[in-house]
């Protein structure tokens, strides 16, 4: 019996072995795009279509997306612009800032030795296990005697310490620059400076893509932070101004029919901007896997 001959039945029985596997899969897919899609199909409704009693998960008759968007980009003096521009500058400044803190401070606990370094290690695991959420309240005491509550300051400054990230660029510079390249970066005469900036960077490329995604998603997510320090609607980030009219919709439902509308359509807008920055950092991402690789 020829090769290709037995081939044929291990593809197939490996195919068996995975079909549970591909249908869990299968179904999880489902799960998470059903809400997404209910987000989409909803955006297009106006407040007859939503409050008519069709179908959720399907479009009304009169699919009005352009009228809706325009709508939420007028209401209220079109505040909802603002809201997108000041979350991008939360989530750049903040998520760049803290990528940039973290990959410094794992590079120095993973290639230094230092007083002390192993206490900071310990303070640095533990309070990855303390909730962010539970350092709100200290941290708004803590600015309000500084003065600097009600600022963009005050969002931004607490995004930039994100010690899950610096405990992961921790774990991946040990492994992934090596210390005789640092030795033979040192003995050609390159500085500590120069050989983090030319070695150990394009090295860490994607664990620093990582970090600087998850990092930019939380600074773009963060509800409860800017909730608690900002009181001004104009510094508002997108995820408390649609709070603040889903409070309005809610407590008037005579006049808020019309608002559930851009609400909805509001919520959709503000996926995008954290879609595209996935898709577009990826390919860094795959090609420093590959760097790494070859490595």
């Amino acid at each position: 019996m020829s090769a290709a001959t037995m081939a044929g039945p291990a593809r197939r029985a490996r195919r068996k072995q995975y079909l549970p596997l591909q249908v869990l899969l299968g179904f999880l897919v489902v799960y998470f795009l059903i809400p997404f899609w209910w987000v989409f199909v909803n955006s297009s409704k106006d407040a007859a279509g939503l409050f008519g009693g069709g179908s959720a998960l399907w479009f009304a008759d009169d699919v009005d997306y352009v009228g809706n968007f325009i709508q939420l980009f007028t209401f209220d003096g079109g505040i909802y612009g603002r809201w997108l521009l000041n979350s991008a500058l939360y989530a750049v400044v903040g998520g760049v800032g803290a990528t940039l803190l973290a990959v410094s401070a794992g590079y120095g606990f993973a290639k230094f030795r230092f007083a002390g370094r192993r206490f900071s290690f310990a303070v640095l695991l533990g309070s990855v296990m303390v909730p962010a959420t539970a350092l709100v309240i200290p941290t708004f005491v803590m600015f309000s005697q500084l003065g600097i509550t009600n600022t963009i300051w005050a969002v931004i400054l607490p995004t930039l310490l994100n010690p899950f990230g610096v405990y992961l660029m921790n774990i991946y510079a040990r492994d992934a620059v090596p210390d005789e390249l640092l030795d033979a970066a040192r003995v050609d005469g390159a500085g500590e400076f120069r050989a983090f900036v030319q070695i150990a960077v394009p090295l860490m490329r994607p664990a620093i893509v990582t970090v600087l995604l998850l990092s930019v998603v939380a600074s773009w997510n963060n509800y409860f932070l800017p909730l608690a320090m900002l009181s001004d609607n104009r510094l508002f980030p997108v995820t408390v101004g649609i709070g603040l009219w889903q409070g309005i919709a809610s407590a008037n439902n005579a006049g808020g029919t019309s608002l559930w509308s851009i609400i909805i359509l509001g919520s959709l807008v503000s996926v995008i901007p954290l879609v595209i920055a996935f898709l577009t950092l990826q390919r860094y991402w795959q090609g420093g896997l590959a760097i790494g690789s070859l490595k």
